[in-house]
């Protein structure tokens, strides 16, 4: 398998865009890039951190009321909507119900290694058992997903946005995408380079209120959405769920399901993974934006950040990222060599390597989605040990070459595993120490035929 494989052969693989950006979401920071890593890895040491904001309750007023009514709202559509099937009853319950939620999902949506990542472990995941959802922004008129007819109000800024669910569902996961003018409207025709800005280095204005409306979205789509396209679940994935969040644009879920779902009582029993792919993106915004999140004002510490940039304005401001990974309850990224670079120190770690070092972070290598078959590999810097692995092995073959150990190396090299299915077994050791009310261990399984019609995708 993947971690045996790589004790015999060592190759770079595809991982995270490696662009040196700058800790906004778009504008060039020189310098300031980080590496990937394809050693294998077992879960690291993780620390917990309640963040720099006080923990004492609070009076959420209006926040919990707009919580309430937006589940009085769709609670009638819940057990209406979706295809012909069983009704608000999951028929199987094994595994953990897991929601990725995230900006890019590949083939859809993707600018990088992000896209990938949401397009291959997902399905991996669902192989082992495993109930999986991802939800990410409706870009496009994507021609294999349906409207789920189910639409909900949600309050972004001063203002309140409807916003509709289209649903796919693919190599046995649920592919849910929210649809809202903001998404569609800026980017259709153009998903591969106008997610974040007109152009690139150009970030769109409106981007904050964008990713909260996404945020949002994902924490409701989970308890609204009544799918039974699989033939081992059916209804709702309710509100026992681990939800996954990628890079900056989802870091306000966990601020959002502590500050209105969990003291209103919804989604007690939930948990956030909070996964970096590249940490010189962190959603670093004007201090006076936070009123534009609707957060209680005991959040401010948690994105309460100071740099020595200009931009998007000089001075104080506040840093998705940062509160992302001080109100999750674990953090993870791509690989165990990326997890070392980020609490190395600044360059490295953005300015965040101290928060980092502080909540502690599991690094677990990417796989290939070898069904969809992209074999890309842009690597800037790759890990030390992956080159000594590597220049061992062909050190060693050049010894023995034409002899039966040479033969025994090459097979060694072709027998090697690099696709999902080893990451997804780390990541489902990792994601059940959290402990979600219903969460089994998986089994060991295969995609039922990835490659047929029915579960290839046509965007």
């Amino acid at each position: 398998m993947a971690a045996a494989a790589a004790q015999h052969f060592v190759a770079c693989q595809p991982g995270i865009a490696n662009s040196a950006r700058s800790p906004s979401s778009g504008t060039a920071l020189p310098s300031k890039n980080r590496g990937s890593s394809n050693a294998t890895c077992s879960p690291g040491q993780i620390a917990y951190y309640q963040g720099l904001r006080s923990t004492r309750s609070t009076n959420l007023g209006q926040l919990q009321s707009h919580a309430e009514a937006n589940f009085k709202q769709v609670l009638r559509k819940a057990l209406s909507v979706g295809p012909k099937g069983p009704k608000g009853v999951v028929t199987c319950s094994g595994g953990m119900n897991l929601v990725f939620v995230s900006a890019e999902v590949a083939p859809w949506s993707k600018t990088g290694g992000l896209g990938d990542v949401l397009g291959g472990l997902p399905p991996a995941l669902a192989a082992r058992g495993h109930r999986v959802m991802t939800v990410s922004p409706r870009y496009d008129q994507y021609k294999d997903s349906w409207d789920t007819g189910v639409s909900i109000d949600i309050k972004v800024g001063d203002k309140t946005e409807s916003v509709r669910f289209f649903h796919i569902y693919k190599r046995g996961v649920d592919r849910i995408f929210v649809d809202h003018p903001w998404f569609l409207e800026k980017v259709w025709g153009k998903t591969g380079g106008k997610i974040y800005g007109p152009e690139t280095g150009v970030d769109y204005k409106d981007n904050e209120l964008r990713f909260s409306l996404l945020c949002q979205a994902a924490i409701e789509a989970p308890r609204i959405l009544n799918l039974s396209s699989s033939e081992h679940f059916s209804g709702p994935y309710g509100e026992d769920v681990v939800f996954i969040a990628n890079d900056w644009h989802t870091a306000l879920l966990p601020c959002y399901l502590k500050s209105i779902y969990k003291p209103a009582g919804s989604f007690t029993n939930a948990k956030v993974a909070y996964c970096i792919h590249n940490i010189a993106y962190q959603g670093r915004f004007s201090f006076s934006d936070f009123s534009l999140l609707n957060l209680p004002d005991e959040f401010k510490s948690s994105f309460d950040f100071i740099d020595g940039y200009a931009k998007p304005v000089k001075g104080r401001k506040i840093n998705w990222m940062k509160a992302g990974i001080l109100e999750s309850d674990r953090v993870f990224t791509v690989s165990p060599y990326y997890a070392k670079e980020l609490v190395s120190g600044e360059d490295k770690g953005v300015e965040l390597e101290s928060i980092v070092r502080k909540v502690g972070i599991t690094g677990i290598v990417n796989g290939m989605d070898i069904q969809m078959g992209d074999f890309h590999v842009d690597c800037e810097e790759v890990d030390p040990d992956d080159v000594t692995a590597l220049a061992t092995t062909v050190k060693r073959a050049l010894e023995v070459y034409g002899t039966p150990a040479y033969a025994t190396i090459v097979q060694n090299c072709m027998d090697q595993d690099f696709s999902w299915k080893g990451p997804a077994r780390q990541w489902e050791n990792v994601l059940l120490s959290l402990q979600v009310a219903g969460g089994e261990p998986g089994e060991e399984g295969d995609e039922i035929a990835p490659l047929a019609k029915e579960n290839v995708a046509t965007p």
